[in-house]
């Protein structure tokens, strides 16, 4: 069995050892009888592995769309979650045979839909007696090996990620995940497991789990002063020697860290965000990278390592459970010794199967709780409010969500030093679906407008900051001279920049030239008619990502932090809905900048 979180830490405590290791797995053979010695040469024994990997679940069991409250549809017609990717793995394993299989994760589990939501705060797993998460339910069911931590996998604190991992019959891995204090691993470092080949040596295979370093900035309130996040390469580069010495034949690497090589955090942190491609190249003696956090598809990633000249294979699976990764690893037995011949990967795609009953059966309680749930009633709207447009108008749905925070932070500021200093409030158009309906206002409403678990802060910032914060969100369109034709499928995402690195500022009012270069684009900055003060001081109110640097704009993850709190945003919203009862956008809506070119506005 592998172990748990309680017996690899009492491993750790007495050895010193960071090593989670599984049971064996035994093998049918796979080839033909030999003929007599003297009619051929023996051939060589050969031995076919194949390893599964998804990544990114976030909470996804079903193919459901907890905010439309309707089954999961997009263009592309792709279909989401675990209940599929059950089928798709029960297929593979009566394909190859179960004991010539690896099932791995990449990270990013137990947050991103209200049923994550759910266990987390509503009916908390971390409650005495309390329920097991379901995402722990279905990936044990399934009959998962192991897995990465994932960045979101500490956004409800560490309380609640301990006790999924206890939870799980599969160990949690992250090698660059240490005890601030100590420096040893806090989780285990890697997995192996051990495949039986008749006539031959077993083959061992080594999972080593990698995580994110960006952890230290988004999630500081919950790690600092508790754990470390080492860089990637680093880690990896320490710990595959060290696998090879206990006799791995196969490596391979859980990687919650995207191919790019670059960073959304600037340089906050010594590490690379999205390093597995650098891990490829830079460490020797891994075969694989199961690659994650980027929510890409990446079917086949051949890299060439640098010091051996070995290629190297990355795959990374579309994210929600939408594409289950493959990589068949063919080994070759030679001079008493396992070496891999071969590495290939591919994607199956979820579309193409129906959920596993068992899963379905499984889950259908906690499912339908959450149904219930985001479907109560909180208020009433006299128009309806939408996204569509919130990338390049000053749309009122997004105000809703700025003058919630002003409220909430001016209530928590209310009394001490910073009470009189004017308040703003950031937000970002997250979704580009999301709409309130005139009529009955409901949960999952207010939750498909704030898809993230952000909670909020108040941070202290001069007017010169605010200012530099703005030039640096309006790099966010793609400059667009005066008498081009706009469009606006092409207008935003410079650069690859997200929709959610993209922030409104209210109380403020502004033009955003883009016919200008990036850097000299705010124009008619004011507050309360005047021209804005370099010099006068403002709260902004901004989500817990934001502050803690998340998409590098710049001042707010140094300046002063006045309040924060553990409620998230949405949470408030929601508050705020249903004390008012009726949801009019003369409440909260206010045209505080338009996007123009040389002085005109461009809608």
């Amino acid at each position: 069995m592998p172990l748990n979180r309680r017996k690899f830490l009492t491993k750790t405590a007495v050895t010193g050892a960071g090593v989670a290791i599984a049971g064996a797995a035994a093998a049918p053979a796979a080839q033909a009888t030999d003929g007599p010695a003297a009619k051929k040469p023996k051939q060589p024994k050969r031995y076919a592995l194949t390893v599964m990997g998804t990544t990114d679940l976030h909470g996804h069991v079903f193919n459901w769309d907890y905010f439309k409250d309707a089954e999961y549809k997009d263009a592309a017609g792709n279909a989401q979650g675990l209940a599929r990717i059950s089928t798709l793995v029960n297929q593979v394993r009566a394909e190859k045979g179960r004991c010539n299989t690896l099932l791995l994760d990449a990270g990013d589990t137990i947050q991103g839909t209200p049923l994550t939501y759910y266990y987390a705060k509503v009916d908390p797993i971390t409650a005495e007696g309390g329920p097991v998460h379901p995402m722990a339910q279905a990936m044990n069911a399934i009959g998962y090996d192991a897995a990465a931590l994932g960045n979101h996998e500490f956004n409800y604190g560490i309380e609640t990620l301990r006790t999924f991992q206890d939870q799980l019959d599969f160990p949690l891995l992250g090698a660059n995940a240490v005890d601030a204090k100590t420096l040893r691993p806090a989780f285990p470092p890697y997995f192996i497991k051990t495949f039986h080949v008749p006539g031959a040596k077993p083959v061992k295979v080594a999972v080593l789990g990698l995580t994110n370093p960006g952890i230290a900035i988004w999630d500081k309130a919950y790690v600092q002063g508790k754990l470390k996040f080492e860089g990637l390469e680093e880690q990896a580069a320490k710990w595959v020697p060290k696998l090879k010495s206990l006799g791995a034949d196969v490596v391979v690497v859980s990687a919650h860290s995207g191919t790019s090589g670059t960073s959304s955090y600037g340089d906050q942190v010594p590490y690379v965000e999205n390093a597995a491609a650098n891990v490829a190249r830079l460490v020797p003696d891994i075969d694989a990278i199961l690659v994650g956090h980027a929510h890409l598809e990446i079917p086949e990633l051949k890299v060439v390592n640098e010091k051996t000249g070995r290629t190297v294979v990355l795959s990374e699976p579309l994210a929600f459970a939408e594409r289950l990764s493959l990589f068949d690893v063919e080994l070759v037995f030679d001079k008493g010794r396992w070496s891999v011949e071969s590495v290939s990967a591919k994607v199956l795609n979820s579309n193409a199967v129906a959920d596993d009953p068992r899963i379905t059966k499984l889950l259908g309680d906690e499912h339908a709780k959450v149904v219930t749930y985001v479907n109560q009633v909180v208020g009433t709207a006299t128009a309806t409010l939408t996204t569509v447009e919130a990338r390049y108008k000053d749309a009122p749905i997004i105000d809703l969500i700025t003058k919630v925070q002003e409220d909430v932070v001016k209530a928590a500021l209310a009394g001490t030093a910073y009470a009189s200093l004017p308040v703003i409030a950031q937000a970002s158009p997250f979704s580009r679906t999301s709409q309130i309906p005139a009529g009955d206002v409901t949960i999952r409403d207010l939750s498909g407008l704030y898809v993230y678990d952000n909670t909020l802060v108040a941070k202290l910032m001069t007017g010169a900051q605010v200012r530099a914060y703005l030039e640096y969100s309006a790099q966010y369109f793609v400059q667009t001279p005066a008498g081009a034709a706009v469009d606006v499928e092409k207008l935003t995402n410079f650069g690859g920049r997200p929709d959610y690195n993209y922030d409104y500022v209210s109380g403020l009012s502004y033009d955003i030239d883009i016919a200008q270069p990036a850097g000299s684009r705010i124009k008619n900055l004011t507050y309360g008619g005047a021209p804005l003060d370099d010099a006068q001081q403002f709260v902004l109110a901004v989500n817990n990502y934001r502050a803690n640097g998340g998409g590098a704009f710049p001042y707010v993850a140094t300046a002063q932090e006045l309040w924060s709190e553990s409620t998230e945003i949405r949470t408030r919203i929601a508050e705020w809905v249903t004390a008012k009862g009726v949801l009019d956008p003369k409440d909260f809506a206010s045209v505080d900048w338009k996007l123009t070119r040389d002085g005109t506005p461009v809608f």
